[in-house]
């Protein structure tokens, strides 16, 4: 899921929900938030505070009070991150925040890795194309809205995706032109209201509708459909004999 960032928008409050987007749930949720897209000059001012955010989350036990991220849910997990962590380093990006060898005291043998920042990532590095399922945040740098929608557009899935700007032109463009089913608009998890349908595009999608919301009440029944007609007992019908309308 990508989060598109405009040199217009509130880089503080967009770095506040992007940092909640992709390390909540130590980022294994499926609408996490993983590649954040900054536009021309909003980058390195973005980057900044999302190295100060991601320093600042407590990583620990999840009934300690204080904790805002827990232990990934096994070790295999744990290593497969960090490894990840470490080639997109091999392979490039620069390492603003890294996560990797985190111990927690008393929790010595736990799951646990830090978020991880990763800048200056390029779509054709593991860290893009991979979906790693944890907590590391890849900055990806374009120039133009244009290019982080085509971007976007050009990536084989289509679950989610947000926009931080303070332009309704912009968000209108992005809206009408992004392939992808579930859309947030200065929203970084645009998970949608229960009624709508959960569901993304491309290879997000399996099957060929979405499971909740109407579709989902539709793909569990068979319609049935009845026509009546209620004359008065003293009315005269005439039967047509052309093709029935609604006049």
């Amino acid at each position: 899921n990508h989060a598109v960032v405009l040199p217009d928008a509130d880089l503080e409050f967009a770095a506040n929900h992007i940092t909640a987007g992709a390390y909540g749930s130590a980022g294994e949720r499926c609408m996490a938030v993983s590649v954040a897209v900054a536009v021309g000059t909003a980058a390195d001012t973005l980057v900044e505070i999302l190295e100060r955010k991601a320093s600042e989350i407590t990583v620990g036990p999840g009934n300690t009070p204080g904790t805002d991220m827990g232990p990934l849910v096994t070790k295999a997990a744990q290593q497969r991150i960090e490894n990840a962590v470490g080639t997109a380093a091999t392979q490039g990006a620069t390492l603003v925040v890294d996560g990797r060898g985190l111990k927690v005291d008393g929790h010595e043998d736990g799951f646990f890795t830090g978020p991880s920042l990763l800048d200056h990532v390029t779509t054709d590095m593991n860290a893009y194309k991979e979906e790693l399922f944890g907590p590391v945040l890849a900055i990806i740098r374009v120039d133009t809205l244009d290019q982080a929608i085509d971007l976007i557009n050009n990536n084989p899935y289509g679950n989610g995706t947000a926009l931080f700007t303070a332009s309704g032109e912009a968000a209108r463009r992005f809206q009408r032109n992004i392939n992808i089913g579930m859309i947030g608009i200065n929203v970084p998890v645009p998970v949608p209201m229960s009624y709508y349908s959960f569901g993304g595009w491309k290879d997000s999608l399996i099957g060929d509708s979405p499971i909740h919301g109407p579709e989902g009440i539709r793909f569990y029944t068979r319609p049935k459909v009845v026509t009546t007609r209620w004359p008065q007992p003293t009315q005269q019908v005439n039967a047509g004999f052309n093709f029935p309308t609604s006049s």
